[in-house]
């Protein structure tokens, strides 16, 4: 596989997809890395609820955060269709790399879950140069999203041990 399909591969690119333009914003501080998709002019999306493929409606600008790219943020934007389905009518489509109504891609969310589980959200916050409140809304969908997928209909008991070690404190009971 050659660098430019991997490169393409990690920014959630496939068919109709591809990177059109890149600017580097050296005015901002952190400095920026635009990435402009498009799709070609005539291409098929499939509808977000039956998954048929159809033609565009219309466009419109978005914009996304991608994983830094050395210490530059990386935004990602693109034209995105509204598709006309005949069945559902007018809807706009879910792209590839992004979550339906998400401004960050999925990898940036893939790191900051990875980040989340190892450090404070405030911290994590920091290593990515975003604020904890988007940082809080993504965790709290996927943790939602694992929630809703437990059956707990079986769960008889719930218990909880509290230890404060730093402080020389230690109340869990030790196992028999």
């Amino acid at each position: 596989m050659e660098d430019q399909e991997i490169f393409a591969l990690g920014l959630g690119l496939r068919a109709p997809w591809e990177v059109m333009s890149q600017h580097l914003d050296t005015e901002k501080k952190p400095q920026e890395l635009h990435l402009e998709r498009a799709a070609d002019r005539g291409s098929l999306f499939p509808c977000p609820t039956c998954g048929k493929t159809c033609p565009a409606h219309d466009f419109k600008e978005l914009r996304w955060r991608h994983l830094n790219v050395f210490q530059h943020h990386c935004l990602l934007t693109a034209k995105v269709p509204r598709i006309r389905c005949p069945e559902h009518g007018v809807k706009r489509i879910v792209v590839p790399w992004a979550r339906k109504d998400s401004h960050v891609t999925l990898l940036f969310e893939q790191v900051v879950m990875s980040l989340v589980r190892e450090m404070p959200v405030a911290a994590a916050a920091r290593a990515v140069g975003e604020r904890d409140t988007r940082l809080w809304r993504i965790m709290q969908h996927y943790v939602g999203k694992a929630l809703a997928a437990l059956d707990l209909s079986e769960l008889k008991a719930l218990g909880f041990e509290e230890t404060a070690s730093k402080r020389g404190q230690n109340y869990a009971l030790p196992h028999s």
